[in-house]
């Protein structure tokens, strides 16, 4: 049941941000990090982009801020219950609303010229996936959508002659650093961790960290989810694996090299001996700003670094054995078939028992394991054919993950 309002259009002055013809945009997570990101990069290029679309999760006041300040023409929240607030903050605004999992469906289906997919985890799969199979360009901060059903996604992106931009910092420097060079000449495909706030911490106190320790982060503001999985690496085997679909790339071709200084974020040695490398300033309005303009090129309000400045950059390789969230996503990634989904799914809900305080940051990579092992040894891990089976999928890993922790 979709939850509406058609709130009534009050005229506008000529030359309002609803009349400019620029690009069009539809942006879904609206009220996350990237969310927020991407209108400090669009309040710095007036006149360049129209919002068409906004969503939200849960909080219909903190979506509706963000709409209005947008001049957003459609807000959509998923979480029914956040309606009324949505509803009661965008009176006389103009600005339609309406709430439940269609409501998003229609944010990410609204004409626009470039669809922002930044909700965070499995919940994104489906709008997503239904603007890529209409044909729309994507930038794509949503990792879980292609480690949940890559292959599915890739595959329509194919047939809908959908365009996928990547947002991630990671897969954007990459994607920058390919250029119009053949994929088919790329020896080895790097990218960066920063090694979080437990770099230099033994095994012993990275597994018994409390919560405030997880979440300080050195180098990146994100959201919880996003900061509990850079403490442990695992965003870095995530992004192995949607660097996998992105670039087509085989496992053995992927590499994490720790960079604690975060300006480096990706590395690709090509077949000639030369190493290409994207830097920049460890800030989500650069990649959100090349993503938002492409082909073109925009202010973002970040400097590029200044390496004289910064005096050294440095490398070291992932101890996969004080960091085991990354191994176990490296073996999934090797594995394929279901293992990314269900690697995914587990993950999602053992990263929200520990923030919870349910469980200790050690048990999150022992959930993860534990789950993928028990759904691989009943035969449930075929390899998901369409966003249906990679959902069911989805659904089986949060089961067996609810169970361990219960």
């Amino acid at each position: 049941m979709v939850s509406r309002s058609a709130a009534v259009r009050p005229a506008r002055a000529p030359g309002s941000p609803r009349e400019t013809a620029g690009k069009r945009l539809a942006i879904l997570g609206a009220t996350g990090s990237i969310g927020r990101s991407c209108a400090q990069v669009i309040g710095a290029a007036p006149g360049r982009f129209a919002v068409a679309s906004v969503a939200g999760g849960r909080d219909g006041a903190a979506l509706a801020r963000i709409a209005v300040e947008l001049c957003a023409e459609f807000a959509a929240i998923a979480d029914p219950a956040g309606f009324r607030d949505l509803k009661a903050a965008l009176a006389g605004s103009g600005i339609e609303a309406a709430a439940g999992p269609e409501a998003i469906r229609e944010a990410a289906l609204r004409e626009a010229d470039l669809v922002v997919s930044a909700i965070v985890g499995a919940a994104g799969l489906e709008p997503t996936f239904a603007a890529v199979a209409a044909g729309r360009t994507v930038a794509l901060a949503n990792k879980e959508t292609l480690v949940c059903a890559g292959a599915a996604v890739m595959q329509a992106a194919e047939r809908s002659g959908a365009l996928l931009l990547p947002m991630d910092s990671e897969h954007n420097a990459l994607f920058q650093a390919i250029g119009a060079r053949d994929p088919a000449t790329i020896e080895m495909m790097t990218i960066t961790a920063s090694g979080g706030p437990f770099r230099e911490w033994g095994a012993a106190r990275i597994a018994s960290a409390t919560r405030e320790e997880a979440l300080a982060h050195p180098n990146w503001v994100m959201g919880p989810k996003v900061t509990i999985d850079s403490a442990g690496l695992m965003n870095k085997g995530l992004e192995l694996i949607e660097a996998h679909f992105l670039f087509g790339l085989p496992p053995e071709r992927l590499d994490v090299v720790v960079h604690p200084q975060s300006i480096v974020h990706g590395l690709i040695a090509f077949a000639d001996g030369s190493l290409i490398a994207g830097l920049a300033s460890p800030d989500m309005r650069t990649p959100i700003a090349h993503c938002l303009a492409y082909p073109d090129r925009i202010v973002s309000g970040v400097r590029p670094p200044d390496l004289a400045a910064l005096g050294r950059l440095t490398f070291e390789r992932a101890d996969l054995g004080r960091f085991p969230a990354l191994a176990i996503a490296i073996d999934a990634l090797k594995a394929g078939g279901g293992a990314p989904t269900a690697l995914n799914a587990a993950n999602e809900i053992a990263v929200a028992a520990f923030l919870d305080s349910r469980i200790g940051f050690g048990d999150i990579a022992r959930v993860v394991a534990r789950a993928i092992s028990t759904m691989d040894s009943a035969g449930e891990l075929a390899p998901p054919q369409d966003v249906a089976q990679a959902l069911a999928i989805h659904h089986m890993a949060v089961e067996r993950a609810t169970r361990l922790l219960a």
